[in-house]
């Protein structure tokens, strides 16, 4: 079994929907289809999931991709609005109408995605092999993510989720 745990700082962002376009070359067709994120802001917070990756990979000495079933754990770290504090001399106190959870866009399964998209080819080889997955948001500082990878046995079962 191998347990990854890494994080990254920096400002989540969504991978947002994907979109298609057929590929032309010199006003052609070439019968090919592109698939691109529809968040432009997406590229520089994924090159940053995969190089924290990469570097807590080599450090650890992980050889090539992990393979076989594999569970993840994310937990995104996301600053709170200027909005949840007071003003004057209380700009340091947070309201008492502040939520205690960010639920607001963007929401937790795109910017698990986004984690997704940028592990693949570095972590493991395919994001298909993530059989069980759990991820959260909250407020707090720094912004970012923890991740956390964990291979499964082939005899051990993912749990089962059960109603709260």
């Amino acid at each position: 079994m191998t347990d990854l745990e890494f994080e990254i700082i920096g400002h989540p962002q969504p991978a947002g929907s994907k979109r298609a376009f057929a590929v032309r070359q010199a006003g052609q067709l070439t019968g090919r289809v592109a698939v691109a994120d529809d968040n432009p802001r997406s590229r520089s917070w994924k090159n940053q999931v995969a190089e924290a990756a990469a570097r807590f990979a080599h450090a650890q000495r992980v050889d090539g991709l992990l393979a076989g079933p594999l569970a993840l754990e994310v937990t995104f770290t996301l600053a709170r609005p200027v909005g949840h504090y007071g003003s004057g001399r209380n700009r340091h106190r947070l309201r008492p109408t502040a939520p205690d959870y960010p639920a607001v866009r963007p929401d937790v399964t795109k910017l698990l995605r986004g984690v997704e998209d940028a592990l693949t080819g570095v972590l493991w080889r395919d994001d298909a092999q993530i059989v069980t997955q759990t991820a959260s948001k909250r407020y707090g500082s720094p912004e970012g993510a923890r991740v956390a990878v964990r291979t499964l046995e082939h005899d051990e079962r993912a749990p089962p989720l059960t109603a709260a």
